[in-house]
């Protein structure tokens, strides 16, 4: 949108432009064959390229800035294929433990457990970063216990859950939500911030990720033996 903003500002002045140069080569032709020789009909002048090249760097920069809804619907979407990769290693995970995803004792955070489908189950550590967060890179192919990533884990569900929320971005805290409640960051800031204050994702238990607002669009239920696990 703002790059086509742009574009109609530099139409306008070529359109200006044009209508200049018609009327000075009209005023040429009007003039004896020897004057016709000493004159030119000039192109665009430099503040003009300047005042179009400023506001396309201006418009651009405003609509791809890290906290505009433009930008942040495009990093939704490849926060999406994030979690729906890291859903191929939990349902391999799954698969070779009963329909069980991951649990670890104790566990405080989402990376303490998650860690664990590294390297058997995936090497591709870059997927347990929010594209939108500023959380730090991951080791390529190995365990990352210690570090944070940055999505939350409802650890204790099953596969037979097929429509319970498995994982999400950065949630604003460890508890259940009623339709309504903050899931995410209202303010851009942390917690639950992935995001800013654009919402975040969910995935499910059967591998599809939906997006929504940081309030939460229906009632997000604890059950028994299900913990909801934030990063560090």
């Amino acid at each position: 949108m703002a790059i086509l903003f742009a574009f109609h500002i530099f139409a306008f002045f070529a359109h200006l432009r044009y209508r200049n140069v018609v009327k000075q080569v009209r005023e040429v032709q009007r003039r004896p064959a020897n004057d016709r020789l000493s004159h030119r009909a000039g192109g665009f002048s430099l503040i003009e390229l300047l005042i179009v090249v400023a506001l396309m760097l201006i418009l651009t920069t405003l609509f791809w800035s890290s906290g505009s809804a433009g930008r942040q619907q495009k990093l939704l979407t490849e926060c999406q294929a994030n979690l729906q990769k890291i859903h191929v290693a939990l349902e391999i995970y799954a698969n070779e433990h009963a329909g069980r995803f991951p649990e670890a004792a104790n566990a405080r955070t989402s990376g303490s457990v998650l860690a664990g489908l590294v390297p058997h189950y995936t090497v591709d550590t870059a997927v347990f970063i929010c594209p939108g967060s500023r959380d730090g890179a991951l080791p390529a192919g190995e365990p990352f216990p210690d570090r944070k990533i940055s999505y939350s884990y409802y650890m204790g569900r099953r596969a037979a859950n097929a429509q319970e929320i498995l994982m999400s971005d950065a949630q604003v805290d460890t508890g259940p939500k009623l339709a309504g409640e903050f899931v995410f960051s209202s303010s851009g800031k942390p917690p639950g911030n992935n995001h800013g204050k654009h919402g975040g994702n969910f995935l499910f238990c059967d591998g599809h990720a939906e997006s929504c607002p940081a309030r939460a669009p229906f009632p997000i239920m604890l059950t028994e033996g299900v913990v909801l696990l934030n990063p560090k």
